[in-house]
């Protein structure tokens, strides 16, 4: 079994906290998750987590204007310098202090960073790893408050700050005579932020009250409008007095303040999220409302304007919720939201297409694996779901509810059409189906017994006692002849559903049993018990067969309100999860820790150890506190002393009418880093793990540039090309495809002959398939040659349609990308051919009338024209005369006049 699973993508959780920014060309948004970054591609629909961590959550992120370096900062202000195209970090720096907002200049020259009260400009990077790519440029000490906002001008030159003293200011990047810092008020609460116009003929600042003040520059006296950066000279050659006048107040007139707002310079566009999740579009300078909507209950912490001004993207960070709304037509461009709770469940459906999460905010979502992307969410559950399961066509998704219901729910029609309940309400902890899909069990934890239903009839057929305990676990045989459970009473049993006579088979533990799997044969289980043993039972024989002492391994850290050290304490040290590998070669487990452990079967061995999560804004992470975080009130990670978000909604006592003490739940929680449920996919190809950061996705990597064990001193792109030359082709594409060189892969698939194409296909080695139809995909909507990408992926599917069907997960990209790309092909030649055949008939009709004026010039008749006026008699009585034997052609009219006679 291959054990190289790298960390793939993140799910589940779409925004937390921090800053929303559209990449340069507007097509991808980019999404601060707890400390990694998402991007959501939104015109292909995918998503991808980026691979690498910041130490905290990610307060603030900034992309360069040509789209290759980003800057990603975290509370603390630690900055990771990151080549966007490549996806590797450059460079770690410390910024020393906690960051309210960074830019870059449009130049891409600068980027400008408030820390605190002051503004630092900064020259950006190169490209590459430097010694210091960091240098700074000035230092500005500019507000008496914290900076809320920064913008630049235009032309690089000047950048304003916002600040909560309710000022705004103006400086320059580098000292410009005539110039001095400017500074402008009137407002009178907190300025969100302040944006040039794009002819520097304006400056809108916004406040939190809803104010929105729009300003001129002029010289003192003159009521005609300046450009900012151009200071005029009298006639001494002495510069003239200017000001900012404030030329108009204008005010939003909603019941909520400003939140976060984005000014958009190309359509001069403004656009103002507030605290009770409405939205506002105005049009400057005449701030002209042009729309306004409710998107969400809680608070709009960002805005974000694509260049184009098409999209607006919101971010929420209450609820966890992602919105791109494109406000010309009124539609979503994109809607994503995370489990408002942490996850508590997952599953895999049985192509491994299709994720299902249950988490503790009662809802169950399904989620693309390969996009990301979240495509329905069930809300009928009234308490946390405890446990989700696919039937075998992957058709239907039940889940269960500490709220007393089993659900099922149709993924054809999206509808919930059966609810399984019991005769007393019980809280259901674990669930199981049958392989055939038509016996639905489920365990509680309250009565300790296992209700089981039938899913044609929705009646309860049986209720299964004897357990001492609560329910942790069920799982059916993969032959469906009976059912197992685990449960807290220190017990496994085997239950023969189908025949109640049959005396319950019990398999004692020394401590209480967390969780049960079945390996995928049907031969073996293993289960978890409380202190950190796994133990595997020979199924026929009922009889152990070893076990694995995982207490050390799953070990996580030390929590910050802990007495004794993680070595030490005794939570966490043991597997909640446990799930076998797709060939049962490896146990995957699970647990309150930040790790998840991967073991071998026959030797026992653990093979890989993964860490889930490395941010220190987590509870758990860390293995040892520093003790100089520990005052008298407790550790200093769980006092809030951070300004950003101390507004006063924050501080309001929302404590019943008689309370003396206050609101006890005022007091900042870190959450704990853990790993509720792990399972691997159908398909051995990734796993997944539901984890207080969201649905991690591991996966196998395959970004290899080229194998070396398949390459030998003979293979080169000379060669390659003379086996081409030669005529051995199949030789040469595979030779080709081991280089991994793109214009040689081109250069020898489009070399061979068409008419071989059908005789390739046949003998193509099918470990090069999955490369060479991802390459057709790449190349079919620029390529010319249509007919002939057409045979290649003709002649594939043909000959290999059962490999195709049995990797259809992993295939499923380059058929998607092939499909689109012949689509677009089929419809741009569509559309041709029906402009040149309307083109043609109308050059015909034209032509058939020009040749009609010309016989009405001249004079001349053509013989047909006189034949095709005869009704059937006369053409046979002219026929037989013989007037028709010659050629056919034009005649002089009296020829014609005896014809008509004779007829």
């Amino acid at each position: 079994m291959k054990t190289g699973f790298k960390f793939s993508n993140l799910c589940g959780t779409v925004y937390r906290k921090g800053n929303l920014v559209f990449t340069p060309e507007g097509n991808s948004i980019l999404s601060p998750v707890g400390n990694r970054v998402t991007v959501f591609d939104l015109v292909n629909n995918k998503t991808e987590t980026l691979p690498f961590e910041n130490k905290r959550d990610i307060r603030r992120i900034a992309l360069s204007p040509n789209g290759n370096l980003l800057l990603s900062i975290d509370e603390l202000g630690q900055t990771l310098l990151v080549n966007f195209r490549k996806r590797t970090v450059l460079h770690h720096f410390n910024l020393k202090d906690k960051v309210r907002d960074i830019q870059f200049s449009p130049d891409g020259k600068y980027f400008a960073v408030g820390l605190g009260r002051h503004v630092e400009v900064w020259r950006s990077p190169g490209f590459t790893r430097e010694f210091a790519p960091f240098e700074l440029h000035r230092k500005y000490p500019a507000h008496y408050d914290d900076v809320t906002h920064i913008s630049w001008s235009p032309d690089s030159r000047f950048f304003l700050t916002s600040s909560k003293d309710m000022t705004t200011k103006i400086f320059s990047v580098d000292p410009i005579e005539g110039f001095q810092p400017i500074t402008l008020t009137g407002h009178r609460y907190a300025v969100v932020g302040a944006w040039f116009s794009r002819e520097m003929r304006a400056i809108y600042t916004v406040s939190t009250d809803g104010a929105v003040c729009v300003r001129r520059f002029r010289q003192v006296g003159v009521e005609e409008n300046l450009t900012f950066g151009e200071f005029p000279r009298d006639e001494n050659d002495k510069f003239v007095r200017t000001m900012w006048f404030t030329e108009n107040r204008h005010y939003t007139m909603q019941n909520a303040k400003v939140q976060s707002a984005s000014f958009n310079k190309n359509t001069q566009l403004l656009v103002l999220g507030l605290t009770n999740g409405v939205f506002g579009i105005w049009e400057m300078p005449d701030f002209n409302k042009i729309h306004s909507l409710s998107i969400s209950r809680k608070k709009i912490n960002t805005v974000a304007i694509n260049p184009s001004g098409e999209w607006l993207a919101f971010g929420s960070s209450k609820l966890g919720q992602l919105l791109v709304w494109e406000w010309q037509s009124e539609t979503y461009v994109l809607k994503q939201q995370g489990h408002f709770y942490d996850m508590a469940c997952i599953a895999y459906s049985g192509d491994g297409q299709y994720v299902a999460t249950g988490g503790d905010d009662a809802k169950l979502k399904v989620w693309n694996a390969l996009s990301g992307y979240c495509f329905i969410t069930f809300t009928e559950h009234t308490s946390a779901v405890t446990a989700v399961h696919f039937t075998k066509g992957s058709q239907v998704v039940l889940s269960a509810s500490l709220d007393g219901t089993v659900r099922a729910y149709d993924l054809v029609r999206y509808r919930n059409f059966r609810i399984f309940t019991s005769p007393t309400p019980v809280q259901f902890t674990s669930l199981a189906v049958d392989p055939s899909g038509e016996i639905i069990c489920a365990g509680c934890q309250d009565t300790f017994e296992i209700y089981m239903w039938s899913m044609q009839t929705g009646k309860l057929l049986d209720v299964l006692s004897g357990h001492e305990g609560p329910i942790s676990a069920l799982e059916f045989r993969p032959d469906g002849l009976s059912l197992a459970s685990s449960s807290w009473d220190k017990t496994v049993r085997f239950w023969d559903v189908f025949d109640r006579s049959k005396i319950v088979e019990r398999l004692p533990h020394s401590n209480e049993v967390m969780t049960l799997a079945y390996r995928p044969d049907g031969k073996e289980l293993c289960a978890s018990t409380l202190d950190g043993q796994i133990h595997f039972w020979d199924v026929a024989k009922a009889a152990p067969t070893g076990s694995i002492e995982g207490r050390r391994d799953i070990s996580g850290g030390r929590k910050a309100n802990d007495r004794r050290t993680a070595a030490n304490s005794s939570s966490g040290k043991n597997f909640s999860s446990l799930c076998y590998s797709a060939d049962g070669t490896a146990v995957l487990g699970g647990g309150n820790s930040k790790y998840v452990c991967l073991y071998d079967r026959r030797s026992g061995i653990l093979l890989r150890k993964f860490q889930v999560s490395k941010n220190q804004s987590l509870d758990g992470v860390q293995e040892k506190l520093n003790s100089k975080l520990m005052t008298e009130a407790g550790s200093a990670d769980l006092i809030d002393s951070d300004g950003i978000d101390s507004d006063t909604e924050k501080n309001v006592d929302h404590s019943l009418p008689g309370v003396k003490s206050g609101d006890k739940s005022n007091r900042l929680l870190k959450p704990e880093v853990r790993t509720r449920d792990v399972k691997f996919s159908p398909t051995g190809r990734q796993w997944a793990a539901a984890s207080t950061e969201g649905l991690l996705i591991y996966s196998l990597d395959e970004t290899m540039v080229f194998d070396p064990y398949e390459l030998d001193e003979d293979v080169t792109p000379e060669t390659v090309r003379d086996l081409s030359r030669k005529g051995d082709h199949l030789r040469a594409l595979v030779n080709a495809f081991r280089l991994n060189e793109s214009y040689l892969i081109r250069e020898i698939y489009e070399a061979i002959p068409p008419l071989d194409v059908i005789l390739l296909t046949k003998d193509f080695p099918e470990a090069y398939l999955e490369r060479l139809l991802r390459f057709i995909a790449n190349i079919v909507e620029t390529s010319q040659l249509l007919e002939y990408h057409l045979r290649w992926v003709s002649g594939l599917l043909s000959n290999h349609g059962t490999f195709v069907k049995s990797r259809s997960v992993a295939l499923q990209p380059a058929l998607r990308t092939l499909q689109r790309g012949i689509t677009r092909m089929h419809q741009d030649i569509g559309s041709t051919c029906d402009k040149n055949y309307y083109m043609l008939g109308y050059l015909l009709v034209q032509g058939k009338r020009q040749s009609e004026a010309e016989k009405e010039e001249t004079g001349d008749i053509t013989m047909h024209d006189v034949f095709a006026s005869f009704n059937d008699d006369e053409k046979d009585d002219v026929s037989s005369q013989g007037f028709f034997t010659g050629d056919e052609g034009a005649m002089d009219v009296d020829v014609a006049e005896e014809v008509s006679a004779h007829a």
